[in-house]
């Protein structure tokens, strides 16, 4: 018998307490991701283990993603205005996301996620039950591109994407 991982067991262990088969596509599409730390979009996902799973759909791999988030296994990675993204890592921690290319970048400082408290909402009769926090700003690579866009004097590109323009929203107060 093969070694797993301590992820795969306790991926493993969860599903047969709530009585849910362990199956290759859900174990394969669980192995691809549990070494990645670019948030990948259920369409990367996809990509990854298409050649791996001959057969599997794009919906398959969406079916099962939502289900390794419902048990807890995955979250969901999502920032205003970009594509929902699944994160493996499933300890509370906050992100950094780049305004141009969308990148999503953990925030590695332990601290920072033990000194940010959610605010008191019970007059409003809510219940926070989990919370995340996005850093908005710039990546490296787009500020490198911004720096050498200067130093040629071309104009920096607005948005990482071709043809679209990055949305512009107002400072949040």
């Amino acid at each position: 018998m093969l070694a797993t991982s301590p992820p795969i067991q306790q991926f493993e262990a969860t599903c047969r307490a709530q009585g849910l088969p362990v199956t290759v596509q859900r174990r394969r599409i669980l192995e691809a991701l549990l070494g990645r730390t670019d948030h990948p979009t259920p369409d990367q996902v996809y990509g990854t283990v298409k050649d791996t799973l001959p057969g599997v759909s794009r919906t398959t791999v969406y079916r099962v993603l939502e289900m390794l988030t419902s048990l807890g296994v995955l979250t969901r990675a999502c920032s205003p205005g970009a594509a929902t993204r699944v994160d493996p890592h499933t300890t509370r921690h906050h992100h950094l996301v780049c305004r141009r290319c969308d990148r999503l970048i953990d925030v590695g400082d332990a601290a920072v996620a033990h000194r940010i408290r959610p605010p008191d909402v019970r007059r409003e009769g809510f219940a926070i039950e989990d919370y995340s926090i996005y850093f908005t700003g710039l990546c490296a690579a787009c500020q490198e591109t911004d720096t050498g866009s200067r130093r040629s004097g071309r104009p920096a590109r607005r948005s990482g994407r071709k043809g679209k323009t990055a949305k512009r929203t107002a400072p949040r107060p």
